[in-house]
C-alpha cells in the first residue's frame, strides 16, 4: 500500500526561545528560571545516586516535595529556594549584575551554568 503525502502545509512557528512565553503562562520568565534551575537540581540528585527521600533530607524538604519538583512542579517555590537547594547539593552559586545595554532599556534575568 502506498502513502499519500498531504497537500496540507503544515503551519511552523519560531519559539520564542522561552516555552512558557509562547504558549501564555503568567510570570513565563520567572517560571524559566525556575525549570533551569530544577533541570540542574534534578541533574545532581541523579549523579549523586540520592533517592529522593536522601535528596529531602539533605534539601529540607519532604519527599512529595522533591517527587513535585523532579516533575516539574515548582509553583509556589521561590528562585530563591531553589538556589539554596544547589548549595545544599554542593554547588557554588554566584549572582553577578551588569549594566543593560542601553539599546534594550531594561534588564534581563538569566541562568548560565559554567
Amino acid at each position: 500500500m502506498r502513502k499519500r503525502k498531504s497537500m496540507h502545509a503544515i503551519k511552523v512557528q519560531a519559539g520564542s526561545g522561552n516555552v512558557y512565553a509562547d504558549i501564555g503562562v503568567p510570570d513565563a520568565a520567572a517560571m524559566l528560571i525556575k525549570a533551569q534551575l530544577m533541570t540542574k537540581i534534578a541533574e545532581l540528585i541523579r549523579g549523586q545516586g540520592l533517592t529522593q527521600t536522601q535528596a529531602g533530607h539533605l534539601l529540607g524538604l519532604p519527599q512529595p516535595k522533591v517527587s513535585a519538583l523532579m516533575r516539574g512542579n515548582f509553583r509556589g517555590v521561590s528562585e530563591r529556594r531553589l538556589l539554596d537547594c544547589l548549595t545544599r547539593l554542593g554547588s557554588d552559586v554566584q549572582v553577578v549584575v551588569t549594566a543593560a545595554p542601553r539599546h534594550r532599556g531594561s534588564g534581563k534575568l538569566s541562568v548560565v551554568f559554567a
